[in-house]
């Protein structure tokens, strides 16, 4: 299956707040890069429609984890969280996160793309991905404090942030954490670049 069709089947699971899904789904896919934008600037997925395979990956990923750990957590609230963790990484409407590095003179010589494909668009105003994501996000869907708490704090503690959530991870944020992490350093391991 491609990660549309995969991508498409993840947004059909979701039927109790479809309209609200609905209406943050058009945000992102009509008015951000979040189709077309990779998942970092050169390292996991970083390739054009990156960021939705990751989010994909995830999504997929932590349903998994759910149905063995947590079978008591609402589904719509993975499918959820999974898909909007980084939301932010799509930039804001009509100014992306990553803008595409042009090869130097020596590369395109001989044909080589920018060793450095991607980087940090410096127009926008800094905020983390899980704040940006958040920002975003919340104008078009109602999330629980857990489902707030997830998306915030999915990076765990590789971000020195997040260190005032320990030890006061709700479930859902443990699983997307770990769906995160296993979807990173695992699925994708062999898609980065060399």
């Amino acid at each position: 299956m491609t990660v549309i069709e995969r991508y498409e089947a993840l947004k059909n699971r979701v039927v109790k707040r479809k309209d609200e899904f609905t209406a943050l789904i058009n945000f992102m896919e009509n008015e951000t890069d979040y189709l077309s934008s990779p998942a970092s600037t050169r390292f996991h997925l970083c390739r054009k429609q990156g960021l939705l395979e990751h989010s994909v990956n995830v999504a997929e990923t932590m349903l998994k984890l759910r149905s063995s750990l947590a079978p008591e957590i609402d589904e719509e609230s993975c499918i959820i969280t999974a898909l909007i963790h980084d939301l932010g990484k799509a930039g804001m409407p009509g100014v992306p996160q990553y803008l595409e590095n042009e090869p130097t003179p020596k590369q395109k010589q001989y044909g080589f793309p920018a060793s450095i494909p991607y980087r940090i668009n410096e127009s926008l105003v800094y905020l983390s991905v899980p704040v940006r994501s958040l920002y975003l996000a919340i104008p078009y869907i109602s999330l629980s404090e857990s489902e707030v708490q997830a998306v915030m704090y999915h990076d765990g503690q590789y971000v020195d942030d997040n260190k005032s959530v320990a030890t006061k991870e709700t479930p859902l944020l443990l699983l997307l954490q770990y769906a995160d992490t296993w979807s990173t350093f695992v699925i994708e391991k062999n898609t980065k670049r060399k």
